[in-house]
């Protein structure tokens, strides 16, 4: 197989049952070794059985959600409130922030490899405070520009529906 050609995914049946069956080892997996593929970066799909419909998704969301039930949450209660109210008109620009912020971390977090993952925690606990500062600060700056420019074309202005008067 070229390097240039894309690994095909390994594919994960679900059955009615609620069991995922692993077709490249023929066993039986949980959520936990679906898990474990997506931190080894091993490409798969979770088909359901007997439609056939991608499940992917699903499952990807139930092993943040057995995650965020087990410790301490990344996703606040707030968090999700304004991820619920991100779907809709700014879900595209939202989704592409969100893919783009987790990418930059993911990569820090891989050119961080190299030391321990207990430095790395070490590290990452007495930055938390700095990074949280200069995420509210980037945030705050992504949304000044977005209104800048949406008053500087007229846009979404709900203030400026008055007619003018002479």
């Amino acid at each position: 197989m070229s390097s240039d050609t894309p690994e095909t995914p390994r594919l994960i049946k679900k059955y009615s049952n609620r069991r995922l069956y692993d077709t490249h080892t023929s066993s039986h997996i949980t959520l936990a070794d679906i898990r474990e593929l997506v931190l080894s970066q091993v490409p798969f799909q979770v088909v359901e059985v007997p439609s056939g419909d991608d499940i992917t998704r699903t499952i990807l969301l139930q092993i943040i959600q057995e995650a965020e039930n087990a410790g301490e949450p990344i996703l606040s209660s707030d968090m999700l409130k304004s991820i619920i109210c991100a779907y809709g008109p700014m879900q595209t620009m939202f989704a592409g922030f969100l893919e783009s912020n987790m990418a930059t971390l993911l990569e820090i977090q891989q050119k961080a490899g190299n030391q321990s993952g207990e430095a790395w925690m070490q590290f990452m606990q007495g930055q938390m405070p700095a990074m949280q500062q200069l995420m509210s600060q980037y945030l705050e700056q992504s949304k000044s520009l977005y209104l800048n420019t949406q008053n500087m074309f007229g846009l979404f202005n709900p203030f400026n529906n008055k007619p003018k008067q002479d």
